[in-house]
């Protein structure tokens, strides 16, 4: 099983290329950023600067959208990455949630994002590719084929399906194996039936961790179930409770959210949180001493995740990443 961080782009430049120099020595694989242009500074420098001060591990926004951007200066940009750091880039892509939501604007559809990430891979690869905004085709002179791998956050089915069918993997902001489970089989599932090979398909779990007792991991990091409840009130104001499209215990745990503030997306001061129960927390994120951490990694790991991404945003980074390289990632490793 591959691991990851992620970071927002509240942390500063210094202690960003810190991090991920100490994660990268300590076994991770990949760091994730944040792109939330508003919320948080642009997450792309931070991206260049640290591919500068490591060797290694790999990049990717987590997650950008199809309407940020010009879908050719997001090719332009990704290839760029890409080749200045030897191939350490790839991509996390949903349909936009607080980038494009705080200037209230909606986000994607998901066959605008299926066709970005078409679009895009091919452009990075070097093809001449035709799209909506630009009525000339667009060719970038100076791609040399890197195939741009591409991992769609999704939730509900249609997303899902998205990713099965055009995505090189799903990125599930969730940390209870059995969900993962249930989201993972439909997005490969969905690629099977499209004819495509999916022994590589990536299925990410992105999710806090956090050491120590019951009560401080809760604390630490209610802010997460509220975001995840977030996406959860569109599906089911999409499919309704009772569809069978989105499992119970998942419609079931958002019943008595009253709203969401986007100005506090995925922070812990988010005003609200009322609804989130310990053992919610416990069950979305990954909680309490290393054989604890290592037992939910193993029924991750069952489950079909092949990387388990952690959520920064719970202070005690440091030492988490620490716990990681000394005691879980070489569990896993040697696996």
């Amino acid at each position: 099983m591959e691991f990851g961080i992620t970071f927002k782009g509240f942390v500063s430049p210094e202690r960003a290329r810190s991090l991920v120099k100490q994660a990268e020595e300590a076994g991770f694989d990949y760091c994730w950023f944040y792109d939330s242009h508003i919320l948080w500074r642009e997450c792309y420098p931070a991206i260049a600067m640290c591919m500068e001060h490591t060797s290694r591990i790999k990049f990717a926004p987590c997650v950008t959208n199809p309407n940020a951007r010009d879908w050719s200066l997001a090719a332009s940009l990704f290839g760029s990455l890409a080749k200045q750091s030897g191939g350490r880039f790839e991509v996390g892509l949903g349909r936009g949630d607080s980038s494009v939501r705080v200037m209230g604007k909606k986000p994607a559809t998901l066959a605008r994002v299926a066709e970005f990430t078409t679009k895009v891979k091919a452009m990075v690869r070097g093809d001449e590719v035709h799209y909506g905004e630009c009525p000339e085709p667009v060719k970038l002179p100076w791609a040399d084929g890197y195939e741009l791998p591409v991992h769609i956050g999704a939730y509900g089915p249609m997303a899902l399906k998205t990713a099965g069918e055009v995505g090189d993997g799903v990125i599930l902001q969730i940390g209870e194996p059995s969900l993962v489970k249930w989201f993972a089989d439909q997005a490969k599932s969905a690629g099977e039936a499209a004819g495509r090979d999916m022994s590589n398909f990536k299925v990410i779990a992105a999710a806090p961790a956090y050491f120590g007792d019951k009560d401080s991991c809760t604390e630490a990091t209610r802010w997460f179930p509220a975001m995840v409840g977030n996406h959860v009130a569109d599906i089911v104001e999409k499919y309704g409770t009772d569809s069978g499209l989105v499992p119970k215990s998942l419609t079931d745990y958002i019943e008595k959210r009253k709203g969401y503030d986007y100005s506090k997306h995925g922070q812990s001061d988010n005003p609200y949180l009322d609804f989130i129960t310990p053992e919610i927390v416990d069950g979305f994120c990954v909680l309490g001493e290393v054989e604890q951490h290592i037992g939910k990694l193993k029924h991750l790991k069952e489950a079909g995740t092949t990387q388990f991404n952690i959520y920064l945003d719970n202070g005690d980074e440091e030492n988490i990443i620490a716990q990681y390289g000394k005691h879980i990632i070489p569990h896993f490793k040697s696996a």
